[in-house]
């Protein structure tokens, strides 16, 4: 009986962390689409954001 709470603990865990990573790379890309996008000012453009590369 034990054993199942730590497996289905685990499940829950690595599933949250899963979610975590999938939001904050969506969320990366969107701030670099909004920042270095086709409306963003040429002071955006030359920020360190949108020199560094994925």
């Amino acid at each position: 009986m034990k054993g199942s709470h730590v497996a289905i603990s685990a499940a829950v865990a690595a599933l949250c962390t899963g979610i975590l990573v999938l939001f904050t790379d969506i969320e990366i890309s969107m701030v670099r689409w909004f920042s270095c996008g086709p409306f963003s000012t040429q002071g955006e453009e030359r920020s360190e954001v949108c020199k560094r590369k994925l």
